[in-house]
């Protein structure tokens, strides 16, 4: 599958380069950011599927690489890539490549934190359909899903660990490894079994069948 040219989703211009004087108020270099209280309340409960939460992941200092990660709130499905930087530009390609692999039914929205390297998400959105929102500043509890995921790769991949010499077969064998892994919330299942019952109901609800269907990550 061809990479999208995300270049060409930028806006013409120079007008988001000016810089303000004084202080900025938190998520100011975020446009159109929607927060977490305007996302439906059914999603917090769960029950509903294709709702991701979004993160990086930071290697060790002076290397700038870093691991672009979305999970799934239901399955607890993770998808990770590795990015060369922490640039929005960056991470906007990693997640248009994760989710364009991803039927249209089951990629609804994602959540992210305040980070700068979110800021071209509306890229993604137009490109894919999709829904951003944000959590409430230092409530990383609001992203759960993706903070107990992004400690399962850091039990491989330490604080202070360099991604330099990782290849993304390395990454993807570790992704694979947490998402074969059966959880106690998931009563004993593993992400994985529970990502593609899922899959399969929303398939089988859509008229589109034409619909491409991403089977692994």
């Amino acid at each position: 599958q061809k990479a999208l040219d995300l270049r060409q989703y930028l806006p013409r211009g120079k007008r988001h380069r000016t810089r303000s004087k004084g202080r900025r108020a938190k998520g100011a270099r975020i446009p159109m950011r929607v927060p977490i209280a305007d996302r439906p309340k059914s999603v917090d409960s769960r029950r509903g599927f294709g709702h991701f939460e979004s993160d990086t992941v930071v290697g060790a200092s002076p290397s700038k690489r870093c691991i672009d990660t979305q999970a799934e709130r239901k399955s607890r499905k993770l998808f990770a890539r590795f990015i060369p930087d922490k640039s929005a530009l960056a991470t906007a390609r990693a997640e248009y490549d994760i989710y364009s692999r991803i039927p249209a039914p089951a990629r609804i929205d994602r959540t992210w934190d305040n980070g700068t390297e979110s800021s071209c998400h509306l890229l993604v959105d137009e490109a894919l359909g999709m829904l951003t929102y944000y959590a409430d500043p230092y409530s990383s509890w609001q992203r759960g899903t993706n903070e107990n995921r992004n400690g399962r790769i850091r039990r491989y991949l330490p604080k202070g660990t360099s991604f330099d010499d990782l290849s993304d077969a390395d990454l993807q064998a570790i992704v694979d490894e947490i998402n074969d892994t059966p959880l106690k919330v998931l009563g004993w299942e593993t992400p994985n079994e529970v990502w593609y019952r899922e899959l399969g109901k929303v398939m089988s609800k859509t008229s589109h069948p034409e619909t491409s269907v991403a089977l692994t990550n």
